[in-house]
């Protein structure tokens, strides 16, 4: 006999309170005027979710992505919610899973070149902190102010300074990333030359949610 595929509701009492204890009550939106916003991204059809939640760390991240694989729930990552190929529109329905709380730079290294940053943080904001430290983060996506570097991750985003310095993927050296079943892997590293193994880093870069 084939196995169930059976689907929970995102919007079920018992899915609701597990997010909850997840993230805290404050930080899981339920009512449908407050998700609504979250249906749609920088064009105009919508797809309102069931859920949006704010988790603050990868860990929050980690359970909800096994609650949802469990449940059966799908679950669409959203960043500044300014893009244009729909990658962060919940057209299944499910929830969302907003990055908004998780807007930390962890660490700029002027010697070393590089800035560790969750994908809550803007660009703007992002540019701006290493230029303090002197260094220069090329890429410049029209939505620059309000676009995630999350978010630009996964669109690969360029912007007019790319005809000449290139795009998203090209400064970036790794990435933590949580898997759909709430697997947490780490690729590349914090240097330049590492060519070991799988080009994992470079596959991330432009998935646009798909992975």
């Amino acid at each position: 006999m084939p196995r169930s595929c059976s689907r929970t509701s995102a919007s079920d009492s018992g899915v609701l309170a597990s997010l909850s204890e997840i993230v805290g009550k404050e930080h899981l939106l339920v009512d449908p005027e407050r998700v609504e916003p979250y249906g749609q991204d920088a064009v105009t059809e919508k797809f309102p979710p069931e859920a949006v939640v704010f988790p603050l760390t990868t860990a929050e991240v980690s359970a909800i992505l096994q609650l949802a694989n469990k449940a059966r729930f799908p679950v669409t990552a959203r960043g500044g919610g300014v893009g244009y190929t729909g990658g962060a529109v919940p057209i299944q329905g499910g929830i969302v899973l907003g990055t908004d709380r998780m807007n930390q730079i962890k660490e700029i290294s002027p010697d070393d070149l590089y800035v560790v940053a969750e994908p809550g943080v803007t660009t703007f904001a992002l540019q701006q902190a290493v230029e303090n430290e002197g260094l220069f983060y090329p890429p410049d996506p029209s939505s620059y102010k309000d676009s995630f570097i999350g978010g630009n991750i996964a669109e690969n985003a360029g912007g007019i300074r790319s005809v000449k310095y290139g795009v998203t993927r090209n400064y970036v050296l790794g990435l933590e990333v949580v898997m759909a079943g709430g697997e947490i892997i780490r690729t590349g590293g914090r240097t330049s030359k590492n060519v070991v193994g799988f080009d994992l880093t470079s596959l991330m870069c432009g998935s646009e949610g798909m992975l």
